[in-house]
């Protein structure tokens, strides 16, 4: 706890003391069109394209760590578990409480996420990347209970563009990106592809990635088009926990990988095509279709079986929206659908151990139909108060077919095939008022809500026949405050109470648990300050208490939960700080200090992670007009500290993080 409140005070010390500058008006696209940042609540954060390129980020976790109420565990290779106001969630709740965007339109198809669902963004070469924290309202539906990420693709440039960079650090990583792109009267096109290769902070833990990124537009006197083609392929050997403090402090222990034999191997490719047409002077129509595909396959290395799994989705759907806007009033209301058909094989070769048995576990495919109608509403109700009210009805049917045996096979419990129906409601209503002129408040209710994961209803094993999944519901009030409070100060400040029924997940027994509650309270702070015309800093503090609000009482009391209770893996003070300096016209640096606060590792609150305070150091220099070298150096004080820590069957289990690492690139810009 004394780890906790030295970073919570220590990150609200630098902000009290030093005076945020005043930014150029920023654009995002929560309305799926461009809208300017102070329309928008203030639980939306943009990542631009300059901060994205000045991380090289080995990891989108490290981009995202500079939002407010963002937490990504990295695991191995691309791997990752997300908080987004919320502990950092596993199984079904980790895949479906947030919702992964590609210029707008879903990385995946809902009820078949995947818990490592941004390995696949092309986040290497995007031009921004936003998040909205908690529900977000009417123009997004399942999946998008606790947060939005949204990875956007750079548009073409005016003029003709090449861009190239090379990069190898310490650890044996190599990365390469490069962007072509140009105007030519109506039509734009932007190509951007990238490739990692690396050998793995950990034995037998290496990595290679390829991404492809095209976009196409064309506009017309009151028509345009927008087209983007994405691609993706990853091969991994995985590495698993460590177990025990020793080792996670042991500079040779902490890189043994005790699962050689695991690996994960994914494809994916996404098509996408909007059409704006400006039907009139306070009119227009946006229709965007859709087509995506993902394919997975690895060994269950965290299970006695090492069971095989594959699995794979394909999805067509189309996302429409007709915006209206007149002076003091504007509407805009869709429809969306989609049709995907997914399957699921788990084989264990392995003779039979305990009541994994040898042979197939399960082999079903689910068909699915979701359709989804919104609308949302704004007014001004004074010049300087303005109102907004939304909802949307998400409608969702699985059809599953089971393609063995019904029944139970070992531990494993296969369904007849059945299918199921949900429907969900997520109304919105706020106001905004501009408090000064380039201040301005805001509050907010807000409904999320999520259909079960195909997994959750049709994976099951023989105890975990009690209450089957229903829709989780979660209920946000927000208040907030956005603006400038002078030319060099610039601030975001949000609190939020927010609470969560039916909560889905399997307990230390492997029981389901269906209607679980939590309750999650914090206050967010998004702080730029301008110190000089060379020196600036920026800063995203959280501190939040996400608890439990029910009782559950399993076999290992270290997993039994008690109302009141911290979820486990959900630190109260998570905080990014950076000072940037420019030192000359041609040289650039900034220190980055991310701070993360203790958090227990068990439901019953019994055990505790310290947290771990990290510094990151980056500079560029201007070697030429076109050519610049860049040098990173991460985890600059060489700390031993988790990515992720957990605690199960009685140890303490973690995934270290790495060490010093230091990084050298260039740069070329045609």
């Amino acid at each position: 706890m004394r780890n906790v409140l030295v970073s919570c005070c220590s990150s609200l010390l630098v902000l009290s003391i030093l005076p945020v500058f005043a930014q150029e008006t920023i654009i995002v696209t929560a309305e799926r069109r461009a809208q300017d940042i102070n329309e928008a609540p203030p639980s939306i954060a943009r990542i631009t394209g300059d901060a994205l390129q000045l991380i090289s980020a080995d990891h989108i976790a490290e981009a995202l760590a500079r939002a407010p109420g963002v937490n990504l565990h990295r695991g191995s290779g691309a791997e990752h578990l997300t908080a987004i106001r919320s502990p950092v969630l596993t199984g079904g709740a980790g895949a479906g409480s947030f919702l992964f965007l590609e210029n707008g339109v879903p990385m995946r198809s809902p009820g078949f996420a995947n818990i490592n669902g941004l390995l696949d963004a092309h986040h290497e070469i995007a031009g921004a990347v936003e998040v909205v924290r908690g529900p977000s309202g009417a123009l997004y539906g399942a999946n998008a209970i606790h947060g939005v990420v949204n990875v956007l693709t750079p548009e073409p440039s005016q003029e003709p563009s090449l861009f190239a960079e090379i990069f190898g650090d310490t650890e044996d990583r190599y990365k390469w990106k490069g962007t072509a792109s140009a105007m030519r009267g109506a039509h734009g096109l932007f190509v951007g592809v990238s490739a990692v290769s690396e050998a793995g902070y950990r034995e037998d833990a290496g990595l290679d990635q390829q991404k492809l990124t095209m976009r196409h537009e064309w506009s017309g006197e009151n028509v345009s088009a927008d087209t983007i083609f994405s691609f993706g392929n990853l091969e991994q050997e995985t590495a698993g926990f460590i177990f025990g403090e020793a080792a996670l402090n042991d500079r040779d222990e902490r890189r043994k990988n005790d699962f050689p034999q695991a690996y994960r191997d994914a494809k994916s490719a996404r098509l996408q095509s909007s059409l704006t047409v400006d039907a009139a002077r306070a009119t227009q129509f946006k229709l965007t279709p859709y087509a995506l595909w993902n394919d997975m396959e690895f060994p269950q290395h965290f299970l006695p079986s090492n069971a095989l799994e594959n699995n794979s989705h394909w999805s067509i759907g189309v996302q429409s929206a007709v915006y209206h806007d007149t002076d003091g009033f504007s509407i805009i209301a869709g429809i969306d659908a989609a049709y995907t058909e997914g399957s699921l094989r788990e084989f264990q070769s392995m003779p039979t151990i305990f009541s994994f048995t040898q042979g197939l576990h399960y082999d079903y495919d689910v068909r699915a139909i979701n359709a989804s109608g919104f609308v949302q509403g704004e007014y001004a109700l004074t010049p300087r108060t303005t109102a907004t009210a939304a909802v949307r009805i998400d409608g969702t049917i699985y059809d599953y077919d089971n393609k063995t045996d019904s029944g139970v096979v070992g531990r494993f419990l296969r369904l007849d095939d059945q299918t199921d129906r949900f429907v969900t409601a997520s109304p919105k209503f706020s106001l905004r008022h501009q408090i000064a002129e380039r201040l301005s408040g805001y509050a907010s209710y807000a409904r999320g809500a999520r259909p079960p994961q195909t997994t959750d209803l049709y994976r099951l094993q023989i105890n975990q026949t009690g209450d089957q999944a229903r829709p989780e519901i979660i209920d946000a009030f927000e208040v907030g405050a956005r603006g400038a409070i002078d030319d060099s100060v610039d601030i975001s400040l949000t609190a939020y109470f927010m609470q969560k029924r039916n909560f889905f997940f399997r307990d230390a027994d492997g029981f389901n648990v269906a209607n679980g509650k939590t309750r999650h309270v914090g206050v967010e702070a998004d702080i730029r300050i301008a110190l000089h015309e060379t020196l600036s800093l920026e800063s995203a503090v959280t501190y939040a208490a996400h608890t439990y609000r029910f009782d559950r009482v399993t076999g290992r009391a270290s997993e039994s939960i008690a109302k009141g209770n911290d979820v486990d893996t959900a630190p109260r003070v998570i905080a990014n700080t950076r000072l940037a300096w420019r030192l000359s016209q041609r040289i650039t640096a900034e220190l980055e200090w991310v701070s993360i606060g203790a958090y227990f590792t068990d439901a019953a609150n019994d055990n505790q992670y310290n947290g771990h305070n990290l510094l990151h150091l980056r500079t560029e220099a201007l070697l030429t007009d076109n050519i610049s070298a860049f040098v990173t150096l991460r985890n600059l004080t060489n700390e031993l500290y988790a990515e992720r820590a957990d605690f199960a069957f009685g140890r303490e289990r973690f995934f270290p993080g790495e060490e010093r690492t230091l990084g050298f690139g260039l740069r070329a810009r045609l």
